[in-house]
């Protein structure tokens, strides 16, 4: 496969990882290498399919729906990693619509790497502070 048709295929991929996220499709799992090494602040680095499930176990425990619109997104591709820079929405369990005006942003980037065509890294760079609750860290004072 030539390069930018590889790059696109890696981008599709990568999209059909937002879209059964946010589907709830129980086959995502079937994305990831047996080995994947996962990063999310707070969560840290852990490696293994079961490490995806512990992920997103916790992240259910706080979230209720999460809506990703990849279609609108950035990406950048290098050999078999992908940078994908967008924003993301959602309600948390508790009900709280997120992203909150003056305090987020509902920004993000992950960097997958894949081989063929499993993610064996994914790497989400995200403030885990869905709703800017964590007044103690806004580090030049709350928005007026």
């Amino acid at each position: 496969m030539d390069g930018s048709i590889r790059s696109q295929h890696l981008i599709t991929l990568a999209k059909e990882y937002f879209r059964r996220g946010d589907a709830g499709d129980a086959s995502i799992v079937d994305m990831f290498d047996e080995n994947v090494e996962l990063y999310f602040p707070k969560f840290g680095s852990r490696v293994g399919k079961s490490a995806v499930g512990m992920f997103v176990q916790g992240l259910l425990g706080q979230v209720r729906t999460l809506r990703h619109y990849p279609d609108e997104y950035n990406y950048i591709v290098s050999g078999d990693f992908v940078a994908v820079e967008g924003r993301e929405d959602g309600v948390t369990q508790g009900g709280t619509i997120w992203p909150v005006q003056g305090r987020t942003d509902g920004r993000f980037c992950n960097v997958f790497r894949f081989r063929g065509e499993l993610i064996v890294q994914l790497h989400i760079y995200v403030d885990p502070d869905f709703t800017g609750e964590d007044e103690a860290r806004f580090y030049w004072g709350l928005p007026v």
